[in-house]
């Protein structure tokens, strides 16, 4: 039996999960600003997120009836790392911009933080409910 809650917290998790796999990437790309040839990549996180949660326009089992299973995929999701098409190349060929990446890694640690802090709230929600909130003894 899945819920709502049960939803949230995975996709929060995912989303954690994916923030990180990002932020080694941005870093990667800030620690070769200075390699010749070195193209910045991007990885395609919400590509991912969506995939993960099901929602990436591929048809999901439905059930028919409330005793059916619902299947969920376990399968972990490998997120798209490319190179970034925007990127200007400089005299030594190197696309990396450094005052750009760093915007993205501020940007991504936030959304990082908010995640965890919603991950917290759902989690302590459900302990809450566990210990004080669980009805009449």
């Amino acid at each position: 039996m899945s819920s709502g809650f049960d939803n949230t917290i995975g996709a929060l998790n995912t989303s954690l999960n994916l923030r990180l796999m990002n932020q080694n990437v941005i870093s990667s790309n800030v620690a070769n600003a200075d390699t010749p040839g070195y193209k910045a990549k991007r990885m395609e996180f919400e590509d991912a997120f969506r995939q993960t949660l099901g929602v990436d326009g591929n048809l999901q089992m439905e059930a028919s009836d409330p005793e059916h299973i619902v299947v969920q995929s376990t399968d972990p999701v490998t997120p798209g790392i490319v190179e970034d098409a925007n990127g200007v190349e400089s005299l030594d060929g190197n696309t990396v911009n450094r005052g750009q990446e760093m915007a993205r890694m501020v940007e991504n640690q936030k959304l990082y933080e908010a995640s965890a802090e919603m991950l917290k709230k759902k989690l302590g929600m459900l302990k809450y409910s566990i210990t004080e909130g669980g009805g009449n003894r």
